[in-house]
């Protein structure tokens, strides 16, 4: 059964406070920050994310996806998934 748009948001949200906070204020992170404004990611961390997504939903992210529009939030990575998912 496919996951919903939250779960996979929880399970992003998780990954990055592990992996980018080191388990740390992850209640500070709301699921609409810019996680490149916020200086969580950068070009390196992306591409984290996208293996991270890319293992973890079965999904392939090509080159032009690459975007903040797909990639600069929470919300926005489980929107991404959610439309590759669905394909």
């Amino acid at each position: 059964m496919m996951q919903n748009i939250v779960s996979v948001a929880s399970e992003v949200h998780e990954y990055i406070v592990e992996r980018f906070l080191f388990g740390v204020d992850g209640h500070r992170l709301s699921h609409h920050d810019s996680l490149l404004e916020k200086g969580l990611l950068d070009s390196t961390g992306v591409l984290e994310v996208v293996m991270f997504i890319e293992q973890r939903y079965g999904i392939t992210v090509d080159d032009h996806e690459l975007i903040p529009d797909n990639l600069d939030s929470v919300d926005r990575i489980a929107s991404f998934v959610e439309r590759k998912r669905s394909r």
